[in-house]
């Protein structure tokens, strides 16, 4: 209730039998009472009594339906007896359901939150579908503290009505949507996901962690949301030729989540590495070749300029090392030209606490370069508490800083495998890769 009261573009009736009002607003018995129509109803209440109210909620003309509920298939029979009858109502009255057993939705940029969250995300151009209400509020946690928003955030719960399909299909053609990361326990209608997501990552690129991947943690989706996992290989197989991208851990969903919400992704897969420390830089270009990633070839041009910035012994290809004693404008002239390599695609810029430029001051200076450039920065910061507020700028303007180069190189990697889904099928038809169909997908 708090969270509907908080917008002032809609009208809320609170109903409860027991009571006359409910923070200060008037309450009624039921739903028939109700003088005006309803868009949308939710439902906390007793799993046993959703079925009547639900019925009810169909007689009164409501197009819309979310179940906070929970008690329903992930019990057992007892609960998939409820789900039918809820089912046979939605049928009969022509309405969607979203849940049961979900926090709600959230729209920032319509000023709507119908879930019990106490958090309000900002409004930004990432979509959230969440089938795990806990992990949702994790990633809204988080996203409020680094300033990330979000178009959309979706607690789809046990799905017995809306789906993944569903809301990949709507949010295809809603213009706040950039890009969609989900989490995932069951697909449910396989072929409506399959189909919304081919269409959608053509424009937008959708990033899934799907969990279940073994028959233990199987077991565990089934008694959490209700939904059964399956075949880990044939998730793989489809995700790939829908086009999706996927990850494996939850770290790298807020990773994504980050980039997507910077302002460009990479149009390619080359990366140039700037870093004031031999090792760090070694590690980094370590961590990408084990996740298939490639360096930039710098050009001719870009090397001969290099000379001129940096000491005479610096490594003279990339990574680019400009020494332990780099200042703030060493840091910047190697920004600058690999900014302009033809060859780089995106750029990783590595600091530790030495030479003569502060992280804070280094910090700022990048991250007003990063307002214009046009490909991904991304930054490592490597060390405590004398870095930490120089990572704070990074956040501050929307440029992903990390703790250690193997964290950001996977998050590079996840930036540029999403670019090149992307690319993929912007390509002509003839220029398709043959994708090997796996004997389970029909």
């Amino acid at each position: 209730m708090n969270n509907l009261l908080s917008s002032k573009k809609i009208k809320v009736f609170p109903i409860n039998p027991k009571k006359e009002k409910i923070l200060g607003v008037k309450c009624y018995p039921n739903i028939a009472k109700i003088p005006e129509k309803i868009d949308l109803s939710i439902i906390a209440t007793p799993a046993k009594t959703v079925p009547k109210i639900v019925e009810e909620c169909g007689k009164a003309g409501v197009h819309g339906i979310i179940i906070v509920s929970a008690g329903f298939k992930e019990i057992g029979e007892e609960g998939k007896k409820l789900e039918e009858q809820i089912k046979t109502s939605r049928q009969k009255y022509g309405m969607r359901i979203m849940g049961p057993n979900c926090i709600g939705i959230i729209r920032p940029n319509i000023g709507l939150n119908a879930s019990f969250l106490r958090s309000n995300p900002e409004k930004g151009k990432i979509a959230f579908i969440s089938q795990s209400g806990a992990l949702g509020s994790a990633v809204l946690d988080w996203a409020i503290d680094t300033h990330v928003g979000f178009s959309m955030f979706v607690s789809l719960g046990s799905m017995l009505d809306v789906d993944f399909g569903d809301l990949i299909d709507f949010l295809g053609d809603d213009p706040h949507t950039r890009s969609i990361i989900i989490y995932m326990e069951g697909v449910g209608n396989a072929k409506k996901i399959m189909s919304a997501a081919r269409c959608f990552a053509r424009s937008k690129p959708i990033i899934v962690i799907k969990s279940g991947r073994f028959n233990e943690s199987a077991k565990a989706a089934l008694s959490h949301t209700g939904s059964m996992a399956g075949d880990d290989d044939v998730y793989d197989a489809a995700f790939k030729r829908a086009g999706v991208v996927r990850v494996k851990e939850v770290a790298d969903l807020f990773n994504a989540a980050e980039i997507l919400d910077s302002k460009c992704l990479p149009k390619g897969s080359k990366l140039a590495i700037i870093t004031n420390a031999g090792g760090p830089g070694i590690m980094a270009t370590d961590a990408l070749m084990e996740l298939d990633g490639e360096l930039a070839q710098l050009s001719d041009d870009s090397i001969q300029k290099l000379d001129s910035y940096l000491p005479s012994y610096w490594s003279k290809s990339n990574p680019v090392d400009v020494l332990g004693d780099a200042d703030t404008k060493r840091y910047q002239d190697a920004v600058e030209v690999c900014l302009n390599d033809p060859e780089v695609n995106a750029i990783l810029i590595i600091y530790t606490p030495q030479g003569s430029s502060t992280p804070v001051e280094l910090a700022e200076a990048l991250a007003e370069i990063s307002e214009k450039a046009c490909i991904p920065i991304i930054t490592v910061w490597m060390g405590g508490e004398t870095v930490a507020k120089g990572r704070e700028i990074f956040l501050k303007h929307n440029v992903p800083s990390y703790e250690t180069p193997e964290e950001a190189v996977k998050l590079t990697c996840i930036c540029i495998i999403t670019a090149g889904t992307l690319n993929c099928f912007t390509r002509p038809p003839q220029s398709f890769p043959l994708i090997k169909r796996h004997p389970n997908i029909t």
